[in-house]
This record gives structure tokens, C-alpha cells and sequence, in this order.
């Protein structure tokens, strides 16, 4: 049985990539779209060869099993409500919502009409990240003091990035909310605990309405220390994680795409110097992910509960930098 697919809005830069994703795999299509912008999902439909839907009401009264959801941050509240209500599995571009209170809504229409939902979250599939985990599950750090991940490209400065991504009423944001989610629940993945308080500080260096430079301070229950920065303003700096611990810490993307640890918990030689540590390859995508939990009835219980950490995160982010003082969370 092939799973039919309708794709809610091309505004995210990453809405052809998960077309593509779905064009890859058997077993699901892509069959309507519907765009709120009318043009934009009618050359979509049209470079597809499925129909496109006037209205978002009447794609989801078609007879699609699922959604893709690319649509502005501010919409995701509306749109995926609407879906998930109509019986529809979701995919979702991150961050689920840009409120707590919109997040959980969304999360008990999911439960009350049995959806299966999944947010990209891609970078926690990927090597460097299921060798990380491994390291501090094998305690190899010690107690974990403090984590730093950094995101950042030149979008803004080098003109690539669409001019939309720097609307405030459509984003929510600027490069937090975009680079930075991936930062920021890597971050809160590695600390291994809740945030209890949230300090962030942003920059407009190209002088738009959201910021392009980024800086978020995570502080513990335990005292670990969690750094997420990110940019739309850097022409070359690289993915960086450090994990630190009281034994030992894990680098990775120092510049090079390796993962470098140095412990007192494995021996002489690696309390001596630095050990490159090979990488797994990476999980299954959060695209193949959904897909099976939608044939196999299981939840991304994992997933969804980083996803909500993530909007908890991101709208204290922004209280923050609003008044000028940490969140407590």
C-alpha cells in the first residue's frame, strides 16, 4: 500500500528537499499540494504532475493519509492543528511551534486523533551524534560540565538565503530559531538534563528585523553549562561540538569533520593525547523514521519529546533577549 502524501506549502528552504526524500523511497507519494502562496504551489503541482488545492481545507478532505508541513513558522499552530484533526500524519519542519501553549496544543490534538507526527531533527541521526551519546553513555567524560555546539553560515551576508527567513511576523525569528534549533537540541541532548534557566544575547549586523548572530546560555540543575550559538553572518566557520566533563572531553568539527576524545577513563595512552573515534553511520532519516512509525503504529516518543524541549528552549530564548534577563524554566 502506497502512503499518499499532500504537501503543505514550498516556503521552507528545505520543502524540495523533502520532496525529494519522499521521491527516494518506495512505498510513498506526494499526491496535491496546497501553498499559501497560490503561485508558488501551483508551479510545485504542476513540476509534480499531482493537483493543486485552493484551499488547505480541501487537501486535507482529500483522500491523502498524511501531510509534509513546510509552511511559515507562524502558520505551523493552524496547519497542523487542521491536519492532525482531520486524521492526517504529520511531518513537520522544526520547530513544531514558536509557543509552549501552541506546542502542547498540537500535541493533544496528535493523541486524540491517533496521528503519528515527527519533526526534523535531522542532526540527531547523524554519526558524530550516535558516537557522542555512546561516549558519555560509556562515561568515558565523567560528569558532563559544560556542552558548546555552533551553527552558522553566510546567508545573510553572501545573499543566499531567501528574504523571507529574515521576516519577524513569518519567522519568529532569525538565526536561532532557524540554525540555531539544530545547536540547541544537540545541546540539550548532551547535558543530559533539563534547563533550568535561559540567558540569550542576539546581533543585527546586517541590520534586518531579526537577528543574524546568536547566543544561547543553557544552565543546569547540576551546574553543566550549555553554549548554542549561531549565525547568519560567518563565511567560514565550521559545525563545532565540545563536550567537556570531569574526566574527559569530545571534539568534534575543530575544523575537520572528526571526533577527537581525550579521558582519564580508558587508559594511560588516552589521558596522554588525543584519539580519533570512528563513526557509526548514521540512523535512519527522520523522513524514513515517520514513515515507519506510521506503517508499524509506534511513536517517536524521543523525537517529539526533544521537539517540545526545543519550542520550550527557543520561546525563553527570545523572552530573554525581549527583557534583558535569564528565563527560569
Amino acid at each position: 500500500m502506497t502512503l499518499k502524501i499532500g504537501k503543505i506549502s514550498y516556503w521552507h528552504v528545505h520543502a524540495w528537499d523533502y520532496t525529494k526524500q519522499v521521491q527516494a523511497l518506495p512505498g510513498a507519494e506526494i499526491v496535491g499540494v496546497w501553498d499559501e502562496d497560490a503561485a508558488r504551489g501551483q508551479e510545485a503541482a504542476e513540476r509534480q504532475n499531482v493537483p493543486f488545492y485552493p484551499s488547505l481545507d480541501a487537501l486535507l478532505a482529500s483522500d491523502i493519509d498524511a501531510v509534509i508541513v513546510d509552511a511559515p513558522t507562524r502558520m505551523h499552530h493552524e496547519v497542523i492543528l487542521k491536519a492532525a484533526r482531520a486524521g492526517k500524519h504529520i511531518f513537520t519542519e522544526k520547530v513544531i511551534a514558536p509557543t509552549v501553549a501552541e506546542a502542547e496544543d498540537i500535541m493533544a490534538a496528535v493523541r486524540e486523533h491517533g496521528v503519528k507526527l515527527t519533526v526534523s531533527l535531522p542532526r540527531l541521526n547523524d554519526g558524530y551524534t550516535l558516537a557522542i551519546r555512546e561516549a558519555i553513555e560509556q562515561q568515558w567524560l565523567g560528569r558532563i560540565t559544560q556542552v558548546r555546539v555552533r551553527l552558522s553560515h553566510n546567508g545573510a551576508t553572501a545573499g543566499w538565503l531567501p528574504s523571507h527567513f529574515f521576516s519577524l511576523e513569518d519567522c519568529l525569528g532569525g538565526a536561532l530559531i532557524d540554525l540555531g534549533c539544530h545547536p540547541m537540541y544537540l545541546t540539550r541532548l548532551f547535558l543530559g538534563e533539563a534547563p533550568s534557566a535561559v540567558s540569550a544575547q542576539y546581533g543585527y549586523l546586517t541590520g534586518r528585523e531579526v537577528e543574524d548572530n546568536a547566543v544561547a546560555l543553557l544552565s543546569t540543575p547540576s551546574g553543566a553549562l550549555g553554549i548554542v550559538e549561531a549565525g547568519f553572518v560567518n563565511s567560514f566557520s565550521p559545525f563545532t561540538v565540545e563536550v567537556h566533563g570531569t574526566d574527559g572531553t569530545l571534539l568534534y568539527g575543530t575544523p575537520e569533520e572528526k571526533l577527537l576524545l581525550r579521558t582519564n577513563a580508558k587508559g594511560e595512552s588516552y589521558a596522554a593525547a588525543w584519539h580519533e573515534l570512528p563513526l557509526p553511520p548514521a540512523s535512519p532519516s527522520a523522513m524514513e523514521q515517520w514513515l515507519s512509525h506510521i506503517a508499524n503504529d509506534t511513536t517517536a516518543t524521543e523525537n517529539i519529546e526533544l521537539a517540545l524541549e526545543l519550542t520550550r528552549l527557543m520561546e525563553a530564548a527570545n523572552l530573554s533577549v525581549k527583557e534583558q534577563r535569564a528565563i527560569q524554566l
